[in-house]
């Protein structure tokens, strides 16, 4: 039963993309073009290859950018119905004296070894069921329909990093730890071989020292479990992976047999914050799937009828605090920053008013162009200014958000219950661009602390087809935009010296359906928003999910 509960967490790293697509407002954007190439199957460069740099990239840029992503979507000829399920492919863009390397490789994860070595789909995927073996006999067929599925360890998310080592995760219980340099896989890590849960996010927080919080489910006798997972800075050996790690608080879902999928969660200085969101988990649908022939993707389903919570967990004491901030159903996979100022809690994030939209990531609606993808979903960003110092004298009834120039509100309606609503982080001409998704800031010296800048992609289609730059005190924003390419990411480099925030580069893959062998990694100049200069690849890439930026200075 532990193995199959295991992949109940699988459900979690399906939802990566998801945000791209969540609509807070319908907006007609007529005849977009058809992306399969970037949804389709490539080689691997498991070797560097040269680029050709056009422009200038700044020769104090030491290290490389780590990317994840799918980059397989088919063995034999059984294909994966669903984006998220192609197996993971990492890049490596190093940058050394103004000149960049290229190379990829495949993650032999047990997924990745086991489908290749009989050449077709034996491991399951968030919407691939994998189908009975042929070989077998129709009762061994049929008796394989009660088995449990073991979790896919196809780590396809995100280049994560503990006590100095990197790993890929998704978001089950098993993360690799692989070579930066070389990409190669050095060790499969199994979460709960440390603590007793059955996953954690592909998107860990760090305090200056090194600390990383994150979190993870657990599935128990008495139902499910969210979990704040802290792991120490320091390693005892060179063969050190997760050891130390421990279970920082435990929260009881709403319902503990319909939990909410969390892709991420904020945090500030003294809080882990924990969006308890309306997009939900039938565990039993889950359980029970591959005896109905559904894959997991059946099991997960949205609530417009339940309230979002939002949970502030005390990171010195491990305490849940007893105030609990609720507002409107909404959906988020990605917050950009949380910080606290004069009794607040600013809880900043991209989010929008729906969460079921996964299905626009199947392959077959991805390949699709035209009238087909016409209504486009936006997410945008917003922030919620929570309350901190409630008392039994806090007045009932009346909004207690007191910062000048915030439109937010927070309404305590009993002793432990804030109802919140959000303030816009943008004007209105960011419709225009499709909202804004995949934020990053200056994560070094801002994270946890008052900020004005936020990067991200603009979505006008189902993927990134711009890279925007936000300023919180004008509201304005600016945009790098060309037809046909569409950015990964944006990832901040803080350059030498740097005074100013926004003091730096941004690097995004930059890749195009129509030529190619068109690949680039564009650099830009954080203030101004203008092309420094650009590396072209030629191997074609396929749209990843994240990336980090591995200094070696």
């Amino acid at each position: 039963m532990h193995d199959h509960i295991h992949s109940i967490w699988y459900i979690m790293s399906i939802w990566i993309f998801a945000a791209a697509a969540q609509k807070t407002y319908f907006t007609k954007v007529h005849g977009l073009p058809n992306i399969t190439p970037l949804v389709s199957s490539v080689q691997e460069t498991p070797e560097p290859i040269p680029t050709t740099v056009k422009g200038t990239i700044p020769t104090w840029i030491h290290g490389s950018l780590l990317r994840n992503g799918p980059g397989k979507f088919e063995f034999g000829n059984q294909h994966y119905n669903h984006w998220f399920d192609g197996m993971a492919l990492m890049h490596r863009f190093q940058i050394e004296d103004g000149q960049v390397t290229y190379r990829s490789r495949f993650l032999c994860s047990d997924s990745y070894t086991q489908n290749s070595e009989r050449n077709r789909i034996i491991v399951s995927e968030f919407g691939t069921l994998a189908l009975p073996d042929p070989c077998k006999n129709f009762f061994q067929r049929f008796l394989s329909r009660f088995e449990m599925p073991k979790p896919t360890d196809n780590a396809s998310v995100n280049f994560v990093k503990y006590k100095g080592d990197y790993y890929v995760s998704t978001e089950t219980n098993c993360m690799h730890r692989v070579d930066p340099d070389t990409l190669e896989s050095k060790q499969k890590v199994d979460w709960s071989k440390f603590i007793a849960v059955n996953g954690a996010t592909a998107h860990p927080h760090f305090d200056p020292d090194g600390t990383a919080y994150n979190m993870g489910n657990s599935y128990r006798n008495k139902g499910a479990f969210y979990n704040i997972i802290r792991v120490p800075p320091e390693r005892d050996g060179p063969e050190d992976t997760l050891e130390g790690a421990k279970i920082l608080c435990s929260i009881a879902p709403r319902d503990k047999s319909k939990p909410s999928y969390y892709h991420s969660f904020g945090m500030s200085e003294n809080y882990v914050v924990f969006i308890e969101q309306p997009i939900k988990m039938d565990l039993f649908k889950i359980v029970t799937g591959r005896l109905r022939g559904k894959s997991l993707n059946e099991g997960v389903y949205w609530d417009p009828n339940q309230e979002t919570i939002f949970h502030l967990i005390d990171k010195q004491t491990g305490k849940e605090m007893p105030v609990k901030y609720y507002t409107k159903a909404l959906s988020t996979f990605h917050q950009i920053n949380a910080f606290e100022q004069d009794g607040f809690l600013m809880l900043d994030m991209c989010c929008s008013d729906d969460g079921q939209s996964i299905n626009n990531f199947l392959i077959q609606n991805l390949r699709q162009s035209g009238e087909a993808l016409d209504e486009v979903i936006r997410p945008y960003p917003r922030r919620f200014v929570l309350p901190l110092n409630i008392t039994s004298e806090t007045p009932l009834e009346q909004n207690l958000n007191t910062r000048p120039d915030s439109t937010a509100t927070a309404v305590c309606h009993t002793k432990n219950q804030i109802f919140c609503t959000f303030e816009d982080l943008h004007g209105e001409d960011l419709k225009d661009y499709g909202g804004l998704e995949f934020p990053h800031i200056n994560y070094a010296r801002y994270n946890t602390k008052p900020y004005r800048y936020y990067y991200g992609c603009g979505f006008r289609h189902l993927v990134g087809d711009s890279l925007i730059k936000m300023d919180l005190e004008s509201k304005k924003f600016k945009v790098w935009r060309q037809p046909d390419l569409y950015p990964s990411e944006p990832v901040f480099i803080l350059s030498p010296n740097a005074e100013e925030e926004d003091d730096g580069v941004i690097l995004s893959v930059i890749i195009t359906p129509v030529k190619d062998k068109s690949t680039f990694l564009l650099v830009l100049d954080a203030k101004t928003f203008e092309e420094l200069g650009r590396a072209e690849v030629p191997v074609n890439i396929p749209y990843g999910f994240h990336g980090v930026f591995n200094s070696s200075a």
